[in-house]
């Protein structure tokens, strides 16, 4: 053994021995801001939670786009059906698009939040500085994170409702349920669609998502304020609190799930056959009454029951 490596040697198991390497790694975690360690966190959370739901996630946006194939399917039936053409990995096609927006989507948010709740409060004095300010200044923060973000969501769905036949292919030639062909990740997605209509084209169906924001945000907090007000205080803790909040979304998504429906039909009206008969929908107001005219008005909820299974699942989960 050399000199210079048996100095090394020494050197390493000094550092183990007194710990120094130890020391340096966590004083290069203390370096970093608080904010950066919780978006991380925040991320990785998400990251996993999104993997975890995004079977049901699928199911959920081929039954809002009435998909060819999947429109009088329940929950369950369409999930076999996937597995039966796509197998596992077509369980989690356009997962990949949500997990890239999570982080985007939280540091925009969190930036966004208190510079909008400072300039509520010193523009408009009248509101106060209670609850009502931190509900306008989350509802602005949200809506300004998803106009960021919103490209991301639309490869998500546009992924989302493509089937193709995998399963099948290896004899007859792969197969796509749908009328255009299958798109070949998010870039090709965000490509193909900035090529077709411009930036205008990436934001399709951004007005019924920034329409149900506000409604959706006041009407979780009004909810989970009045379940709070009626559980006596000796049962007021975090799970109680948690249970409350879970609840409490799931009334605002289902007051607003109409909105949702609306936004993914937009997202892929340009590859859906035109057997469908659907149209172009100019607005958020002519969506919702084209779908209950055409479609029916249980068509605004197809796919809501999957909301309710997240949020049994969580709670038991708190529980």
């Amino acid at each position: 053994m050399s000199s210079s490596q048996g100095s090394t040697l020494s050197s390493n198991v000094a550092d183990l021995v007194d710990g120094s390497s130890a020391h340096r790694d966590v004083s290069l975690l203390d370096d970093v801001p608080v904010y950066v360690k919780e978006l991380i966190a925040g991320g990785t959370a998400g990251a996993f939670a999104k993997t975890v739901i995004a079977p049901l996630e699928r199911t959920k946006i081929l039954l809002q786009t009435r998909t060819e194939g999947f429109q009088s399917l329940g929950v369950f039936q369409s999930l076999k059906k996937l597995l039966k053409h796509e197998g596992i990995p077509g369980f989690y096609k356009g997962n990949g698009a949500s997990v890239i927006r999570i982080v985007p989507y939280a540091a925009l948010h969190f930036m966004t939040y208190e510079q909008y709740r400072v300039w509520i409060l010193n523009n408009c004095p009248a509101l106060g500085s209670g609850p009502l300010i931190d509900l306008l200044a989350g509802s602005v923060a949200g809506g300004t994170a998803v106009l960021c973000t919103y490209p991301l969501d639309l490869a998500r769905t546009k992924l989302a409702y493509q089937v193709v036949d995998t399963r099948g292919g290896f004899r007859r030639g792969v197969k796509s349920i749908c009328a255009r062909p299958a798109y070949n990740g998010v870039k090709d997605v965000l490509t193909s669609v900035y090529k077709e209509g411009g930036m205008r084209a990436l934001y399709r169906g951004i007005g019924p998502t920034l329409t149900g924001i506000l409604p959706y945000a006041g009407l979780k907090f009004y909810v989970y304020e009045e379940l709070k007000r009626h559980v006596p205080e000796e049962h007021q803790s975090i799970v109680m609190r948690l249970s409350c909040g879970a609840i409490a979304g799931l009334f605002g998504q289902t007051i607003t799930y109409p909105l949702d429906v609306v936004r993914r039909q937009m997202q892929v009206e340009n590859l859906q056959p035109s057997s469908q008969g659907n149209a172009r929908y100019r607005n958020t107001l002519e969506g919702l009454s084209t779908i209950v005219r055409n479609q029916g008005w249980k068509q605004l909820f197809a796919g809501l029951s999957i909301n309710y299974i997240k949020v049994v699942l969580l709670i038991h989960r708190i529980l």
